[in-house]
């Protein structure tokens, strides 16, 4: 059965609705936020490393980010609802705004939440997140390039194309120093011959 880790006013909600849609049976766990801080407590790191939710397990396996967590849960229903089938016109609009919701409207959504924040200085609270949110991400890449070669295991796959730009805009501003297991990947990966034609053409 699937354990979906759900902490207060996040998207882990998305999950929880998903699963009611589909009627697929589910544990919940709950993890309060922090009322001075608004973060995520510790159980939740406890859980997986990021420390945000939704993370889900089913079994031994452990999933973050919404958009995977969706797609497993989807995999799972054997009705095969709420997506449309693959390879259709509509099955690449819904990834479209799959990504469009964790990708060009979070951003500027989280920054205005951030800034937004009462009693704090607007400057310094969002400084403190940002710097915050890339320790936390660049450690859990540097974690996850120490264990495998890759994003998804010892394949390269799309992932690696996906990943790899925000890891040279990331290596240019200098949040890979002191991470050697992440700037070895990228020295890698950006020696592929396919990289270096598209670094050409592009």
């Amino acid at each position: 059965m699937i354990t979906v880790h759900h902490l207060n006013q996040s998207r882990s909600q998305r999950i929880i609705w998903l699963l009611e849609e589909l009627q697929l049976p589910y544990e919940l766990v709950k993890h309060e936020r922090n009322p001075q801080t608004r973060l995520a407590p510790q159980s939740l790191k406890d859980i997986h490393p990021l420390a945000k939710a939704p993370i889900i397990s089913d079994g031994d396996f452990l999933l973050s980010e919404s958009g995977a967590i969706v797609e497993y849960i989807l995999d799972q229903d054997e009705q095969q609802r709420l997506r449309p089938a693959r390879g259709t016109q509509a099955y690449y609009r819904y990834q479209e705004w799959m990504h469009f919701a964790e990708g060009s409207l979070s951003l500027p959504l989280v920054s205005t939440l951030v800034m937004s924040m009462e009693d704090r200085s607007n400057k310094q609270m969002m400084d403190h997140y940002i710097d915050k949110e890339i320790e936390l991400d660049f450690s859990f890449i540097e974690d996850t390039l120490s264990k495998q070669a890759y994003f998804a295991g010892e394949e390269f796959s799309a992932a690696d194309i996906m990943m790899t730009f925000m890891l040279g805009m990331a290596a240019s501003q200098g949040h890979l120093d002191n991470r050697p297991h992440t700037q070895k990947y990228l020295q890698t990966v950006q020696q592929r011959e396919a990289y270096q034609k598209a670094a050409e053409h592009g």
